[in-house]
């Protein structure tokens, strides 16, 4: 079982940068790649960011590559999604979820755990 807690959202304006943390519980939390999703209101949940289990890969939604950075510390158990270029349709609940298999799982469906989520609102 592995536990989730996002923290690092807040109001930024257009342009602005923001860091993300979700710090992990559990043991196995090395073997699990890892992802971050988005919900905007009235839109559905959308992928932003995977990280294979060592960290060397990553993968991006169109949207936020060359902005986001994703990446994991596995010795403090935490993983990072840095956003630079904020944008007002980055706008949303942030939320890291982990995966028991795969190696850059890009569906939500894939992934076993999720966070609670943090929000994430850019002014322009």
């Amino acid at each position: 079982q592995v536990q989730l807690v996002e923290s690092g959202g807040g109001l930024v304006q257009a342009g602005g940068s923001l860091r993300l943390s979700c710090a992990a519980s559990g043991r196995t939390f090395t073997t699990y790649p890892m992802g971050w999703f988005r919900q905007a209101p009235g839109k559905e949940r959308e992928f932003v960011a995977a990280i294979s289990v060592s960290g060397v890969n990553t993968y991006y939604a169109d949207s936020v590559k060359g902005r986001f950075t994703f990446s994991r510390d596995n010795a403090k158990n935490t993983v990072y999604l840095q956003m630079n270029s904020l944008k007002p349709e980055d706008t949303a609940v942030y939320y890291c979820a982990a995966a028991q298999r795969g190696h850059l799982p890009r569906g939500q469906y894939e992934y076993d755990y999720w966070g609670q989520g943090t929000q994430v609102t850019v002014s322009s």
